[in-house]
């Protein structure tokens, strides 16, 4: 599902990642993180794909939510485990969402 977000400006935090072959506990801790973030102030929504190249995006309101975010102690847990365990590599962006625009048929 594409996440219903608010008029900019936001931030999305962009989470690009390649997995290693062990996936013990993965889907587990994926679906802890995504309950956990929508119960953090700030939190706007997420959206992710993976083939090969996994992509996740998630919206926030203000750069101090975000912070708060990286710095919620299950959250780094789910970080340590990805560095030792789940991903071969990955790479995180912050943007600021200046403008967006949609389109939904009928």
């Amino acid at each position: 599902m594409i996440a219903k977000t608010p008029e900019p400006p936001y931030f999305a935090v962009i989470f690009s990642s390649i997995r290693s072959s062990d996936h013990e506990g993965y889907l587990e801790m994926a679906k802890r993180m995504i309950d956990l973030a929508h119960e953090q102030p700030g939190f706007l929504g997420i959206e992710s794909a993976r083939e090969e190249l996994g992509i996740t995006v998630s919206y926030w309101r203000d750069l101090a939510s975000i912070k708060a975010w990286k710095q919620n102690t299950e959250h780094l847990l789910a970080q340590k485990m990805g560095r030792e365990k789940w991903y071969r590599e990955f790479k995180t962006r912050i943007a600021r969402v200046e403008r967006d625009y949609d389109f939904e048929s009928q």
